[in-house]
């Protein structure tokens, strides 16, 4: 018995170099097709609103929060995680230390979805924007952050390197940042409600939801840029002291910005100001990113069109700077007055995430497999075929929904009734459910591949 049990520790929580890594990976790409499956379902549902009557646990309500969950937690977080447990010991020039403990944390983490999808099925919500999940649920969640910050924190410790690369600089922070952001956000003192009460927590809630954003995706998906555009270009960083410039000025001014969604709430005048503000100079961190990056990349483009994880990321720096163009943009009065409340802000959250933490995302996914499991990607083809249906996919959501969204504002600003304007935008929500088709199918496309790479793959020959 006992010898049984030590078997089963041994397979649960493996002392294995990358052993970690590989199952945050592996479990990115199962929640990036069960999330993207959910959301589709959610699209259908705006043309076919009957179509699960008298089912509660299909009801939008309930699968649209389940379906941000598993894509900005399971999906990209859970990629970009893995990612740093690669990333920070390689250029750390040591071994991750307690890969047990990081295989632990894996574990509770994955535990956190599974449960996600219970609760939230069943109605069990706190019903506050990315912070609907109950409270023993995000007690997993801040025990999995937890254990992560002991395992970079040590691993850091135990480093063989003096220098401190940029990467090890966002991953790290990131993960810190994530584990003391998560419970004050979710305002876990108060477990019956997770909340404060009337307009604090709308400012509460919004300088902790967009601050996922700031202080957890962008930090983690930009290490991983760091890493590994200069690895595709064989050159090294254009400036060191640019990237730092970055990362200081992304946490001074991206914690500011949340209140800019509640431009239209009785918020301090103040606070509001505050939020603009900084919202625009959100240009500095975002450009000192993406000129670092770019100018890094000059003169070996021909290398990213060869390497499919390379373009990847490239394409994500790409929606980067997509994303805070129209975010500061959007973050003014005179154009919030016409897209806020509306499928444009959709758009725009979609990309953001998928376009570009999701594509940074994959693109670790693709290029670390291999490294962390010992084997050749099965169908390498199938990874050309997820990049194009996810881009594509994207690409038509993101238009049809700004379309949308804009006819949606025009008509609020004419003082439209609902039922009027809901015909206009059917087309464009349509579009929508045919574009996250394809997102899906390419989500599925992805998930098989890693699985046969896994177990079918062709092992790494050493050279």
């Amino acid at each position: 018995m006992l010898t049984r049990l030590r078997q089963l520790l041994n397979w649960a929580l493996p002392a294995a170099e990358h052993t970690a890594s590989r199952r945050f990976l592996t479990s990115a790409a199962v929640w990036f097709c069960l999330g993207t499956l959910l959301g589709l379902a959610t699209a259908i549902e705006f043309i076919a609103p009957d179509l699960v009557a008298g089912i509660p646990w299909l009801e939008f309500g309930r699968i649209r929060a389940i379906h941000v969950g598993l894509v900005v937690f399971g999906f990209t977080t859970s990629a970009l995680l893995g990612a740093m447990l690669y990333i920070v010991p390689n250029l750390l020039r040591t071994r991750l230390a307690a890969e047990r403990v990081a295989n632990l944390a894996c574990w509770v983490w994955n535990a956190t979805f599974v449960a996600v999808i219970i609760t939230l099925a069943l109605g069990y919500t706190q019903g506050r924007e990315y912070a609907e999940w109950i409270f023993p649920v995000k007690v997993i969640v801040t025990l999995a952050l937890v254990l992560l910050v002991y395992v970079l924190v040590m691993t850091i410790t135990n480093r063989q390197e003096p220098v401190l690369y940029v990467s090890v600089w966002y991953g790290v922070g990131g993960v810190v940042w994530t584990a003391l952001l998560y419970p004050l956000g979710n305002v876990m003192w108060r477990p019956a409600t997770g909340s404060m009460g009337g307009i604090v927590d709308a400012i509460w809630l919004w300088w902790y939801g967009h601050n996922l954003f700031g202080l957890m995706i962008t930090p983690l998906a930009i290490a991983v840029a760091y890493y590994l555009i200069p690895r595709v270009a064989q050159r090294p960083l254009y400036s060191h002291q640019l990237s730092l410039i970055g990362f200081w000025s992304m946490l001074a001014f991206y914690t500011h910005i949340g209140t800019h969604h509640l431009i239209q709430a009785p918020v301090p005048v103040w606070l509001k100001t505050v939020s603009i503000v900084d919202s625009v100079a959100m240009i500095i961190p975002v450009a000192t990113v993406l000129i670092n990056l770019w100018m890094t990349m000059r003169g070996s483009l021909a290398r990213f069109a060869d390497h499919l994880p390379g373009k990847m990321v490239f394409l994500g720096s790409i929606w980067y700077l997509v994303v805070c163009l129209q975010g500061p943009l959007q973050s003014l009065p005179s154009v919030q007055r016409y897209v806020h409340f509306n499928n444009w802000v959709i758009g725009h959250a979609h990309i953001a995430v998928l376009g570009f933490a999701g594509f940074i995302a994959l693109g670790a996914l693709w290029h670390l497999l291999p490294l962390v499991s010992r084997r050749e990607i099965f169908r390498p083809h199938l990874v050309i075929v997820q990049y194009w249906l996810v881009l594509v996919g994207l690409t038509g959501f993101f238009l049809s929904l700004t379309i949308a969204g804009l006819v949606q504002g025009q008509a609020w600003v004419d003082g439209q009734s609902v039922y009027r304007v809901i015909p206009q935008i059917i087309p464009y929500l349509s579009l929508r459910a045919v574009f996250g088709t394809m997102i899906a199918v390419g989500a599925a496309v992805g998930l098989y591949n890693v699985l046969m790479t896994l177990y079918y793959g062709k092992p790494v020959v050493e050279s």
